[in-house]
Protein backbone atom coordinates (compact mmCIF):
# COMPACT_ATOMS: atom_id res chain seq x y z
CA UNK A 1 0.00 0.00 0.00
CA UNK A 2 2.79 2.35 0.89
CA UNK A 3 4.50 1.60 -2.40
CA UNK A 4 1.35 2.38 -4.39
CA UNK A 5 0.88 5.65 -2.52
CA UNK A 6 4.53 6.59 -3.09
CA UNK A 7 4.19 5.76 -6.81
CA UNK A 8 1.03 7.87 -7.12
CA UNK A 9 2.66 10.79 -5.29
CA UNK A 10 5.78 10.53 -7.46
CA UNK A 11 3.66 10.49 -10.62
CA UNK A 12 1.69 13.50 -9.37
CA UNK A 13 4.88 15.34 -8.59
CA UNK A 14 6.31 14.64 -12.04
CA UNK A 15 3.10 15.77 -13.75
CA UNK A 16 2.91 18.97 -11.75
CA UNK A 17 6.58 19.71 -12.49
CA UNK A 18 6.05 19.29 -16.22
CA UNK A 19 3.00 21.58 -16.05
CA UNK A 20 5.04 24.23 -14.24
CA UNK A 21 7.83 24.01 -16.80
CA UNK A 22 5.35 24.31 -19.64
CA UNK A 23 3.92 27.44 -18.02
CA UNK A 24 7.43 28.94 -17.88
CA UNK A 25 8.07 28.05 -21.51
CA UNK A 26 4.79 29.70 -22.52
CA UNK A 27 5.75 32.85 -20.61
CA UNK A 28 9.22 32.88 -22.20
CA UNK A 29 7.72 32.65 -25.67
CA UNK A 30 5.28 35.46 -24.85
CA UNK A 31 8.07 37.67 -23.51
CA UNK A 32 10.26 36.97 -26.54
CA UNK A 33 7.41 37.88 -28.88
CA UNK A 34 6.83 41.17 -27.05
CA UNK A 35 10.55 42.01 -27.15
CA UNK A 36 10.73 41.21 -30.85
CA UNK A 37 7.69 43.37 -31.55
CA UNK A 38 9.21 46.27 -29.65
CA UNK A 39 12.55 45.92 -31.43
CA UNK A 40 10.78 45.87 -34.80
CA UNK A 41 8.83 49.00 -33.90
CA UNK A 42 12.00 50.85 -32.85
CA UNK A 43 13.83 49.75 -35.99
CA UNK A 44 10.96 50.95 -38.16
CA UNK A 45 10.98 54.37 -36.47
CA UNK A 46 14.76 54.69 -36.90
CA UNK A 47 14.51 53.70 -40.56
CA UNK A 48 11.77 56.27 -41.14
CA UNK A 49 13.86 59.00 -39.53
CA UNK A 50 16.89 58.02 -41.61
CA UNK A 51 14.84 58.06 -44.79
CA UNK A 52 13.42 61.48 -43.95
CA UNK A 53 16.90 62.89 -43.27
CA UNK A 54 18.22 61.44 -46.52
CA UNK A 55 15.33 62.97 -48.44
CA UNK A 56 16.02 66.37 -46.88
CA UNK A 57 19.72 66.15 -47.75
CA UNK A 58 18.88 65.13 -51.31
CA UNK A 59 16.52 68.08 -51.66
CA UNK A 60 19.18 70.48 -50.36
CA UNK A 61 21.81 69.05 -52.69
CA UNK A 62 19.44 69.33 -55.65
CA UNK A 63 18.65 72.94 -54.79
CA UNK A 64 22.36 73.78 -54.53
CA UNK A 65 23.13 72.04 -57.82
CA UNK A 66 20.32 73.94 -59.52
CA UNK A 67 21.67 77.25 -58.25
CA UNK A 68 25.18 76.42 -59.43
CA UNK A 69 23.89 75.32 -62.82
CA UNK A 70 21.91 78.53 -63.20
CA UNK A 71 24.96 80.57 -62.26
CA UNK A 72 27.09 78.69 -64.80
CA UNK A 73 24.52 79.27 -67.53
CA UNK A 74 24.37 82.98 -66.66
CA UNK A 75 28.18 83.28 -66.98
CA UNK A 76 28.12 81.34 -70.24
CA UNK A 77 25.45 83.61 -71.69
CA UNK A 78 27.41 86.72 -70.69
CA UNK A 79 30.60 85.34 -72.26
CA UNK A 80 28.74 84.38 -75.42
CA UNK A 81 27.15 87.83 -75.58
CA UNK A 82 30.56 89.49 -75.31
CA UNK A 83 31.93 87.19 -78.02
CA UNK A 84 29.03 88.02 -80.31
CA UNK A 85 29.50 91.72 -79.61
CA UNK A 86 33.21 91.52 -80.50
CA UNK A 87 32.45 89.56 -83.67
CA UNK A 88 29.84 92.14 -84.69
CA UNK A 89 32.34 94.95 -84.15
CA UNK A 90 34.97 93.17 -86.23
CA UNK A 91 32.42 92.51 -88.96
CA UNK A 92 31.34 96.14 -88.94
CA UNK A 93 34.97 97.27 -89.11
CA UNK A 94 35.66 94.88 -92.00
CA UNK A 95 32.62 96.11 -93.89
CA UNK A 96 33.68 99.76 -93.57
Amino acid sequence: MKAKLATILAAGLLCSASLMFSQDAKQDVTDAAKDTGHATKVAAKDTAKGTEKAADKTADATKTAAKKTGHGIKKGVKATGKGVEKAADKTADAVK
